[in-house]
């Protein structure tokens, strides 16, 4: 068997981007003209068009591009070893020590300079 797989055909995507700007324009618009409307019907409204929005790009090549790199992107999230809560107390508690080590270290510095400062200025 010797499919050949065709590469989808994106038509139409400068016309397809022109629509995601006219939906999330209309939605901002539509937000400011029903002002006196409960904040909960607004939103859903806001979020129904973002859905639209989305549907529309997603079917562009650049939009076909952008959702496949967010599936690889997942994936290599899936690869993450995550450090256990032992390994991340003890790696807080020491950077908690270097900086006030750090501060104290920079604290001691400016004390010492400043009263030589003074000693100099007197």
């Amino acid at each position: 068997m010797n499919a050949k797989v065709e590469a989808p055909a994106y038509r139409f995507d400068l016309a397809k981007w022109f629509l995601v700007v006219a939906i999330v324009a209309a939605g901002v618009v539509a937000n400011s003209q029903f002002a006196d409307v409960a904040l909960l019907y607004r939103v859903l409204g806001m979020v129904a068009a973002g859905l639209v929005a989305v549907f529309v790009a997603v079917n562009t090549a650049k939009g076909a591009a952008f959702w496949g790199l967010m599936k690889e992107a997942q994936i290599e999230v899936r690869k993450v070893v995550w450090p256990t809560r032992e390994e991340t107390n003890q790696t807080t508690l020491i950077v908690l020590a270097v900086v006030l080590a750090m501060a104290l270290i920079l604290w001691f510095i400016d004390t010492v300079l400043g009263w030589l400062a003074s000693l100099i200025i007197g």
